[in-house]
C-alpha cells in the first residue's frame, strides 16, 4: 500500500538512493519517504552504513623463499556522506579490497624473511590499511580496522621448523642434563675427598694417642719396676695387645680373620710342622 501510494520506508543504519528519471537525485536517510512514482522518482537501491568485514586470504613467497599465506582481516564502512559515490562508483567493494590487499601483502611480505614475518605483522598490517584508506577513501569507503589475523606457512615448513625447535630443545636439555651430572661429580668427589681427608685426620690422631699412651705406660712401668728396660715393656705391650686381639677375634662368632706367621723363619717352621704331620701320619699307617 505504501509502495503504491509513493511512501518508502528506510532502516536505521541504511539509506537510499533516490533517482528522478533515472539520475540521482538525493541520499534519503533512515525514517518515511513520500516518492511519487507518477513524477519518475525511485529508489535506485540501498547502502548499508554498518561495519562490515572481509577476510582475504593471501599466499605469497618470503624472502628466503618460504611460501606463506597470509590472512587479513578488513573491517570497512560506506561513509553517509559520500553515499552516492560508494554506490555508483563501485560495482563490487570487496573484489576491489582484496586486489588491494593481494597488492600490498605481495609488495610487503617478499622483503622478509619467515621470522621476521611473524614479528612484523603489525607493519604489515599498517601498511595494508594506508593503502586501503588512501584508494577507497576516494569510492566513499573508510577503512576501520585492518589486522592479519595469522600467517600460515606451508605444512612440510611448519614441520621442519617444529623439529628443529624440538631438536634445539633437545639439545639444552641435554648441556643442562650433562651441566647436573657434572656437579653431582663434583660434589661427590668434593665429598669423598672432604670424607677421606676427615679420615686420615682420624687416623693420624687415633696412633698419635696410641703413641702417647705407650710412652707414658713404658715410663710409668720403668720407674715402677726397677731394672726393666724399655724394649722389656714393649715386648710385654705388643704380646698383651697380641692376646688381647686373639681374644676379641676368639669372641666372635663370625669373624674371617686368620693370623698366621709371617716371614722367612716363619715360612720355614710351617713348612717342618707339615712334613711332620705327613711322617706322622705314614707311620701310623
Amino acid at each position: 500500500m505504501g509502495q503504491a501510494l509513493g511512501c518508502i520506508q528506510v532502516d536505521q543504519s541504511t539509506v537510499a538512493i533516490k533517482e528522478t528519471f533515472g539520475k540521482f537525485d538525493d541520499v534519503l536517510e533512515p525514517g518515511c519517504h513520500c516518492l511519487p512514482w507518477c513524477l519518475g522518482r525511485q529508489v535506485a537501491g540501498h547502502l548499508t552504513l554498518r561495519v562490515q568485514q572481509l577476510d582475504v586470504r593471501c599466499e605469497t613467497k618470503t624472502k628466503d623463499n618460504v611460501f606463506v599465506t597470509v590472512v587479513a582481516s578488513i573491517q570497512y564502512r560506506a561513509l553517509a556522506e559520500k553515499a552516492s559515490d560508494a554506490f555508483y562508483r563501485l560495482s563490487n567493494t570487496r573484489a576491489q579490497i582484496q586486489a588491494y590487499v593481494f597488492d600490498v601483502i605481495r609488495a610487503s611480505v617478499p622483503k622478509l624473511e619467515l621470522d621476521s614475518t611473524f614479528e612484523q605483522k603489525n607493519e604489515i598490517a599498517k601498511a595494508v590499511e594506508e593503502e586501503l584508506e588512501k584508494a577507497m577513501s576516494a569510492y566513499g569507503y573508510e577503512i576501520v580496522q585492518t589486522l592479519i589475523v595469522d600467517i600460515e606457512p606451508d605444512e612440510h615448513v611448519k614441520r621442519a621448523m617444529n623439529e628443529i625447535n624440538a631438536a634445539a630443545r633437545l639439545r639444552v636439555a641435554a648441556n643442562e642434563k650433562a651441566e647436573a651430572e657434572k656437579i653431582l661429580q663434583i660434589k661427590r668427589a668434593e665429598g669423598d675427598a672432604e670424607s677421606k681427608y676427615l679420615a686420615g685426620l682420624g687416623i693420624a690422631r687415633q696412633r698419635q694417642a696410641i703413641v702417647d699412651g705407650l710412652r707414658d705406660s713404658v715410663l710409668a712401668f720403668s720407674e715402677n719396676v726397677p731394672g726393666t728396660s724399655s724394649k722389656d715393656v714393649m715386648d710385654m705391650v705388643l704380646v698383651t695387645q697380641y692376646f688381647d686381639t686373639m681374644k676379641e677375634i676368639g669372641a666372635s662368632s663370625k669373624s674371617s680373620s686368620v693370623f698366621i706367621p709371617h716371614g722367612p723363619g716363619a715360612v720355614r717352621d710351617v713348612a717342618s710342622q707339615i712334613r711332620e704331620g705327613l711322617l706322622q701320619a705314614h707311620a701310623a699307617t
